[in-house]
């Protein structure tokens, strides 16, 4: 059954959306849209630093992830804005990416694919790696479940309650760095912060729990998915993109319903 790329794909798209989804639910309820994007876009340095070392673009990817979502968080609230850190650390990262991927000689290299996915191109070792983040990711938001809502709800209330706010920020930074790496090759650097955020968004007016809401923006994330594949193999069109496209045509109509649920 692996052998066919579609079950690949389809399969490395539905790891993706489980393990955005929770995750995308505290982006939203954070309002860490940028801070998403400042991770995301840090990859395209992380795979020219792996092509550069000969090392894994994975690991390459995770680690630079990584480092960036620890430095935006060392360093907000610290003389600027966060929306004007992030904004400049976002764009600066994937400015020095691609810089840093014109000094590979020699090296061949698909610009396109990182910036905007390879989901076809999944192989079974990638279908590994993806499966093994997303089981990491989701462990590791259901373990920390109840403190992450705490922080997230109020950081002194969280203090009171004996929960850290800053070791939960650890725990969301860490998860952010997995998906970033675990959904290159799903929507490219360019669209993982629409893959956590857009499922997330589409489901909050349903719901009226944060269980209920992390549930639907899993279906959601696994319908656009599943859905947008499909789209694009009919459709001659490039992956990556066609899954956001049909995630944000999912929004507008929860946002149509939603509304007309409030007008009733």
């Amino acid at each position: 059954m692996l052998d066919d790329f579609l079950v690949r794909a389809a399969l490395a798209g539905l790891g993706v959306a489980l393990a955005a989804a929770p995750l995308g639910c505290f982006v939203v309820w954070r309002r860490m849209a940028y801070f998403g994007d400042a991770t995301a876009h840090a990859a395209i340095l992380g795979v020219a630093l792996s092509l550069l070392l000969s090392t894994s673009i994975f690991a390459g990817v995770l680690v630079v992830s990584l480092l960036m979502a620890t430095l935006v968080s060392l360093l907000s609230g610290r003389g600027y804005a966060m929306d004007t850190l992030l904004g400049v650390m976002a764009h600066s990262a994937l400015a020095f990416g691609l810089v840093a991927v014109s000094f590979l000689s020699g090296v061949r290299i698909d610009l396109m694919a990182y910036l905007f996915g390879d989901i076809l191109a999944v192989g079974k070792g990638d279908l590994a790696l993806i499966g093994t983040g997303a089981l990491l990711v989701v462990g590791l938001i259901g373990w920390r479940w109840s403190a992450l809502l705490t922080a997230t709800l109020d950081a002194d209330l969280a203090r009171a309650s004996g929960v850290d706010p800053k070791r939960e920020q650890l725990v969301l930074t860490l998860s952010l760095a997995v998906v970033v790496a675990v959904a290159l090759k799903v929507v490219g650097v360019l669209l993982i912060a629409a893959l956590l955020i857009i499922p997330a968004a589409a489901a909050r007016p349903f719901c009226r729990t944060p269980e209920a809401m992390a549930l639907l923006a899993a279906a959601i994330g696994a319908a656009s998915t599943t859905g947008g594949l499909q789209a694009a193999y009919w459709l001659d069109t490039p992956t990556g993109p066609t899954i956001v496209s049909f995630a944000a045509i999912l929004f507008a109509l929860s946002s149509l319903a939603g509304r007309w649920r409030l007008s009733r």
